[in-house]
């Protein structure tokens, strides 16, 4: 796992190099095709994933890799699946936001066991091996321990076709909302203490933009749900999208109550 994190840092620095002439410009926003998740591929994106898939058919760290933009290609590794957002936060990067990440998490048996973010405009780089903790910039990263929702600062994404009531009721109840447009990097910020919850309940969020910061939060002590409470089980196909909560743990019990309309 060690050996798939410094080759994440290789790969975070030469798509940092490949794309930094094209933010907020609009030639990074051209539209290119349909990616494989449904949603439109513009240069940018097209750019960093060509920069990852070249490096990984040199590189065979693992059997498959599955892309927002390609979807899912063999790879000629001998084991393991590679879960890459080339650029989280495209929009963000297209009009010049300093909010935007290359997100790669590897999996194998059923489990992430690895996950790595990168902001790609500021270069600070979390990253996770399971078990041995979170870590951003090589220091270890730990969740707040803000125990009330009235003094938290939370993510909080409703879709337009969902019900605006529980948004409604998060954004009455916690002292700051804000809407960053990276997930990958909102729950890395829950890990390490900057915001206390990341809600996304517009049934959108693939395991591609996900299951590198997932890891990245639990590791650095926590919680992630569906908004039941349960599990959250995302499908390899890119194209399929979940809700999901994340928080520092202290909080997540209230904050599902909340969302089901129990106020405690």
């Amino acid at each position: 796992m060690r050996r798939f994190i410094r080759a994440c840092d290789d790969l975070a620095a030469a798509v940092r190099d490949a794309v930094a002439g094209m933010i907020g410009t609009p030639e990074a926003g051209d539209y290119v095709r349909m990616g494989a998740d449904g949603t439109p591929t513009k240069k940018i994106d097209q750019v960093a994933e060509d920069i990852v898939v070249d490096y990984l058919a040199d590189h065979p760290l693992c059997q498959r890799l599955i892309s927002e933009e390609l979807g899912c290609a063999a790879m000629g590794g001998n084991r393991g699946t590679i879960f890459l957002d080339p650029v989280d936060g495209t929009y963000n990067a297209v009009v010049g936001i300093p909010f935007y990440a290359i997100s790669i998490a590897y999996a194998a048996d059923g489990m992430v066991t690895a996950g790595y973010v990168q902001n790609l405009a500021t270069g600070e780089t979390f990253h996770a091996i399971r078990g041995e903790g979170a870590f951003r910039n090589g220091r270890p990263i730990h969740v707040s321990n803000v125990s009330r929702l009235e003094e938290s600062a939370m993510s909080v994404y409703g879709g337009r076709k969902s019900d605006p009531a529980p948004i409604q009721r998060i954004d009455r109840t916690i002292r700051r909302c804000r809407l960053l447009g990276a997930s990958a990097l909102e729950l890395c910020y829950v890990g390490c203490g900057r915001i206390e919850g990341f809600v996304d309940l517009r049934g959108t969020l693939r395991v591609t933009d996900a299951a590198a910061g997932m890891l990245i939060c639990k590791e650095a002590g926590g919680m992630v749900s569906d908004p039941g409470g349960g599990e959250v089980v995302f499908p390899d196909d890119v194209s399929a999208g979940r809700r999901l909560v994340a928080t520092n743990g202290i909080l997540h019990s209230r904050l599902i109550e909340y969302l089901k309309g129990n106020r405690t």
